[in-house]
């Protein structure tokens, strides 16, 4: 299953040719319908819908199928219906005239003061004559459809590349983590050294109350707990199995976002206790490095569906 990103953009336009009826020139409206769906990343799945009126009825129906085919993001819907004739200016047919010429005087009878009707009003109520109410029931789904059809391939192209791109980064922190590797040992050996170092120097100058092995031994110890407070084999260790969880997640595919969002949390956290216990300039240059790059997916894992 492949990884979908948040991140899209779909839209698609539908046309339709209605004749008015009562018009003398038979003249042609086209109206042509289009919906264009955008989404970017959210927690959740955020919806809105912005439909002109005559769309509103299919708002439940559009509502079900976007929730049937996203899960998260901030998803907006918007649909718009333009009007064009084949005529620049439509002729008002006789019986349009005679009704609005009755109606006319309706108004002046009770309201003496009113403005009577220009040529542009009646040109206006033309065309609303001529170009009559469409039912799109059977245009506004199949054309949803098609739409949502195109923003799941967009996500999913994101999704790829977002992905190609997480697996990137985790064969560099795989890189970075082989390095960090062999440094403790040897940071070990070296602060045992200097432990035991430090203690014969302060032998020469004691008085010799303190015994020889007894400062030896204590020397060990100090470094044996040094030893241990700057070992980062368990966050080495953890680190490599968090990245192998992320790359089978990325094979695995589908809504993986959640879980990404966790284990770079995870992995942050690894690198920032190497990065806390490190005592080689050597070590703390690689783990920030590792945060540089963690940093770097939490940002792409934020658009991950």
């Amino acid at each position: 299953m492949p990884v979908y990103s948040m991140t899209g953009y779909a839209s698609a336009q539908h046309s339709s040719a209605t004749n008015s009826p009562e018009s003398e020139s038979k003249s042609t409206a086209n109206r042509r319908l289009g919906i264009e769906i955008r989404s970017v990343n959210s927690r959740f799945l955020d919806l809105s819908f912005r439909l002109p009126d005559e769309l509103r009825s299919h708002e439940p129906a559009l509502r079900e199928k976007v929730m049937a085919q996203l899960k998260r993001g901030k998803v907006e819907v918007r649909a718009a219906i333009e009007s064009s004739g084949s005529n620049t200016l439509p002729d008002p047919s006789p019986r349009l005239m005679q009704r609005v010429n009755s109606l006319q005087d309706s108004v002046k009878a009770w309201l003496p003061q009113a403005a009577p009707l220009s040529v542009a009003d009646v040109i206006r109520l033309a065309s609303n004559e001529q170009a009559p109410a469409h039912d799109w029931a059977e245009d506004v789904l199949p054309l949803a459809d098609t739409v949502l059809k195109a923003l799941v391939a967009a996500r999913q192209r994101e999704g790829d590349r977002l992905a190609t791109m997480l697996v990137g980064h985790l064969k560099q922190l795989r890189s970075l983590a082989a390095k960090a590797l062999p440094l403790v040992p040897q940071l070990v050996e070296q602060q045992r050294q200097r432990f035991i170092e430090r203690w014969k120097e302060a032998m020469a100058l004691a008085d010799g109350a303190t015994l020889p092995e007894a400062a030896q031994d204590r020397a060990l110890t100090e470094a044996t707990a040094f030893a241990i407070r700057i070992d980062v084999a368990e966050e080495l260790t953890r680190l490599h199995s968090h990245l192998d969880e992320m790359e089978n997640i990325l094979k695995k595919g589908g809504e993986v976002g959640k879980r990404l969002d966790f284990l770079i949390q995870e992995l942050h956290r690894e690198a920032n206790t190497m990065g806390s216990k490190s005592a080689a300039l050597e070590l703390t240059r690689i783990s920030v490095d590792m945060k540089v790059l963690i940093e770097q997916m939490r940002e792409q894992v934020q658009n991950v569906e």
